[in-house]
């Protein structure tokens, strides 16, 4: 793991005087380090930018190499040479594995395969390499993902029903560690952040009780105050119209007209009448 120490050991048991200990890594077998028996001296290299300056220690007595907090830079091949009367040489390979990230489940809203009955769910990590990410049903395997050497994000859908009272879990491993997350369906909502993290379906799927109320009774509460708005603003209307109208006759009511005719005999040559019309106000008492 990151940050750890790393020993390669010669498991030479008895070593001559003029022997020579060479380490070197590398596809190119660079030299990093050596060991004169006869003169109990070590030698360093700084070389492959830098990255095992400070970081080597050598054994003068079997000539064993220890590397303290390595990283992935420090993985690869690493090649012992004894030179001496009987010349020998031995190969290690090394590998590194970072620290793994806690699997993170989230709901995927943007799914065309949600609804009412099914939940889309997504466990993903970020910039990992040489690990796989799987989905389990209890201690069954669902599906899975790996990546090799490339430090990259993984993510891997899961669909579920709302009313299922299974477990499942989201685990993430390399070849010597693992990280887990629970999607638990029968705890309430809380989550829990650990080495292994709990989480309640509810929190992803629908909401808890003690969230606010759910979305249907949301838009329903909404559509009935507006509703209510309407009502109030046609009865208002209404009202403004009926009192217009009852004012309109209480005006007709105080006015009104006679017609009072007046014949007028004209003597003329055809005997014709003329008619005149006299308008009158007439207060009504009331």
């Amino acid at each position: 793991m990151e940050g750890e120490s790393v020993t390669l050991h010669t498991s030479v048991t008895k070593t001559h005087e003029d022997d020579d200990i060479l380490w070197k890594f590398g596809a190119e077998m660079s030299l990093i380090a050596k060991i004169s028996i006869e003169k109990q001296i070590s030698f360093q290299y700084d070389v492959l930018d830098g990255r095992f300056r400070d970081r080597l220690k050598l054994d003068n007595q079997t000539g064993s190499l220890t590397i303290t907090h390595v990283t992935t830079q420090h993985a690869g091949d690493y090649k012992l040479e004894i030179n001496g009367p009987m010349w020998s040489s031995k190969t290690f390979s090394v590998s590194v594995y970072a620290h793994l990230p806690t699997p993170k489940i989230t709901r995927d809203s943007s799914s065309s395969s949600s609804s009412q009955q099914n939940c889309s769910l997504v466990c993903s990590v970020a910039n990992v390499s040489d690990v796989t990410l799987s989905w389990y049903k209890g201690n069954s395997l669902l599906s899975s993902i790996s990546v090799s050497d490339l430090s990259i994000s993984l993510s891997l859908p899961l669909e579920v029903e709302y009313q299922e009272k299974n477990n499942y879990s989201c685990v993430i491993n390399n070849p010597i560690t693992n990280q887990t997350t629970h999607l638990d369906f029968t705890q309430p909502c809380q989550s829990l952040t650990n080495q292994t993290q709990h989480l309640d379906i509810s929190t992803l799927c629908q909401p808890c009780s003690d969230k606010g109320l759910p979305l249907f009774y949301t838009v329903l509460l909404s559509a009935a105050g507006h509703l209510l708005i309407v009502a109030v603003v046609g009865i208002f209307c209404i009202c403004e119209k009926c009192r217009k109208i009852d004012s309109e006759v209480e005006t007709l009511e105080e006015i009104s007209y006679t017609v009072v005719y007046k014949r007028n005999s004209l003597k003329s040559k055809e005997n014709t009448e003329e008619v005149h019309v006299v308008y009158t106000s007439v207060n009504k008492k009331i």
